[in-house]
C-alpha cells in the first residue's frame, strides 16, 4: 500500500511540529529553561497539528491539512507576537511582563515584585543568529504552513 503525496506532506508537516515540540521540551527539561506563558501558548497549535497529522492517516486528509495549516499559522502568529514583546515593540500580557514602576510607593513596588512571574515573556532567554526561540518558532512554523498548504493543494 503506497501513501499518497498528500499524506506524505501531512506527515512531514506534523513531524516538523513534533520536532519543534521535542526541541522545546529538551530546552525545558534538559537545558533547564522554563517556558514563559507565551512559550506555552506557542506549543498548543503544534500539539494540534501533530494530532491532525495522525488523524489524516485514517480519514479526511484534506480537512486535516486545512486544520494543520491553521494551527501552523496560529503558532507563527503567537511567535511573531512574542518576538514583538521580547523586542519591546509592544507590550505583552501583564501576567508575564514587567510594568512601569514610576510613581509606585515602596509597598506597591514590593507587591509588584512579589506578583511578578518567574519567567518573563519580555526577556530573551536564548537566541541564535540574533533571533530568539519565539522568532525561530515563527519562521519554522511558516515553513510548516507551506507544507500544510502543499498538502491541502495536493491531489
Amino acid at each position: 500500500m503506497t501513501m499518497t503525496r498528500q499524506k506524505q506532506l501531512i506527515l512531514l508537516a506534523a513531524s516538523g511540529s513534533a520536532a519543534l515540540m521535542l526541541g522545546a521540551l529538551a530546552f525545558q527539561h534538559i537545558g533547564g529553561m522554563a517556558p514563559c506563558s507565551l512559550c506555552i501558548w506557542q506549543r498548543w497549535p503544534h500539539v494540534i497539528a501533530i494530532g491532525l497529522g495522525l488523524a489524516a492517516l485514517v480519514a479526511l486528509p484534506r480537512l486535516m491539512a486545512l486544520g494543520g495549516l491553521l494551527a501552523a499559522l496560529a503558532t507563527a502568529a503567537i511567535g511573531s507576537y512574542h518576538t514583538g514583546v521580547e523586542r519591546a515593540w509592544w507590550e505583552g500580557p501583564s501576567t508575564c511582563t514587567s510594568s512601569d514602576t514610576a510613581g509606585l510607593s515602596a509597598e506597591d513596588l514590593f507587591e509588584q515584585i512579589m506578583a511578578a512571574p518567574l519567567v518573563r515573556c519580555d526577556e530573551v532567554a536564548w537566541e541564535m543568529l540574533g533571533l530568539s526561540m519565539a522568532s525561530w518558532n515563527m519562521l519554522a512554523s511558516l515553513a510548516l504552513a507551506g507544507l500544510w498548504l502543499m498538502a491541502l493543494r495536493a491531489r
